[in-house]
């Protein structure tokens, strides 16, 4: 865990959340008081892509709940392994905050020349034959080593699936860097190996711990994920606290729309302006087009989303919690989506485990 003078410097990051006004610790209490508690304990810090979910708590321990059981949690997948995994699903979705921080982990994990080729998006730089197959397969341009067992290869999916959701939170809510922009460039590598240092992980935390601050559901767990498992129940959780939040703010035009249009997304880039949006929400009344519109952008493009968007739509999100429940849901549906087309190699005697869309 970070030292307490360094951990009250990272929780003043909180500050550079936008639109939304973050939950500050002291005045955390109940269900994101508790989720702030795990996050310190088990993460070493509150980090801000968790924190700027305190408006909306079930959201809020939706979203710790995936990452912690993904990413920090002990399992068959090295740390390492998770963070390249993490940081090259953020570099495919343009994600450039989360890419410097998980790129720093990996660098404090001994990976500096894995993070330096996956910052820059050269995947064949990567010297290491496995981990350059396992990064292919998370930016979505190959598969799985033939070796990987289908348990790692489920625990790595969910780092996949809960990194598809957490950058496009991040690319809304957040600046490009986890660095203070007041820190100058001539520092700045500085400031990066020190916030590496307090980032690289200890010992993982038993799985399961978090599972708790959410009530069990008969939802369907994701089909990438292994039946039964810690992983399967966080996220079948997860997902339906967002659901019901994304079913209370948006309406179910709204919905329908970006369910199709993920399912036709081919993953590519829409374009270069916002302009491709308009064709696409022409069927809906243009009440709900504001709100539709920023749902779209943060599903297919999320780094498209800047104040003029979430202003408008914020014409029908009256609060805080409205709006990161909006983002939030739109964020799942894609990684959802997106988790769907993760190819996962062979399942026993020629047996294509790439998943089904249960939905």
């Amino acid at each position: 865990m970070a030292p307490g003078l360094v951990r009250v410097a990272l929780r003043r990051t909180l500050r550079d959340i936008k639109y939304v006004e973050a939950v500050r610790p002291r005045r955390a209490a109940g269900l994101v008081k508790d989720v702030y508690r795990q996050a310190e304990r088990d993460f070493g810090i509150l980090a801000p892509p968790i924190a700027l979910h305190s408006p909306s708590p079930e959201v809020l321990a939706a979203a710790w709940l995936m990452l912690r059981e993904s990413l920090v949690a002990g399992g068959a997948a090295t740390r390492a392994d998770k963070e390249v995994v993490a940081t090259a699903v953020s570099q495919v979705n343009e994600c450039p905050y989360c890419v410097e921080v998980h790129g720093m982990t990996l660098d404090s994990l001994g990976e500096g020349g894995t993070a330096a080729a996956l910052g820059s998006g050269d995947l064949q730089a990567i010297s290491d034959t496995e981990t350059r197959a396992l990064a292919r397969w998370a930016a979505g341009a190959g598969r799985l080593p033939a070796e990987v067992p289908p348990g790692t290869a489920a625990e790595l999916a969910a780092v996949a699936a809960a990194f598809h959701y957490l950058n496009r939170m991040v690319n809304v809510f957040l600046n490009e860097s986890p660095l203070p922009g007041a820190v100058p460039e001539n520092a700045r590598a500085k400031a990066r190996s020190v916030l590496g240092h307090f980032l690289r992980p200890g010992t993982p935390p038993a799985a399961g711990d978090s599972v708790g601050l959410l009530p069990a559901t008969a939802a369907d767990a994701p089909a990438w994920s292994t039946p039964g498992s810690t992983t399967a129940d966080a996220f079948a959780r997860a997902g339906a606290a967002v659901e019901a939040a994304g079913q209370r703010v948006l309406p179910p035009r709204v919905r329908d729309l970006i369910g199709r249009e993920l399912k036709a997304w081919d993953g590519r880039p829409p374009g270069l302006g916002r302009s491709w949006t308009g064709p696409l929400l022409t069927e809906l009344p243009p009440a709900e087009r504001p709100v539709a519109r920023l749902a779209l952008l943060v599903a297919l493009a999320a780094y498209q989303v800047d104040g003029d968007v979430v202003a408008e739509a914020r014409r029908d999100l009256a609060g805080d919690a409205e709006l990161v429940e909006a983002v939030a849901w739109a964020s799942l549906a894609a990684a959802t989506e997106l988790g769907t087309r993760l190819p996962l190699g062979k399942r026993g005697a020629g047996e294509d485990r790439r998943p089904v869309d249960r939905r």
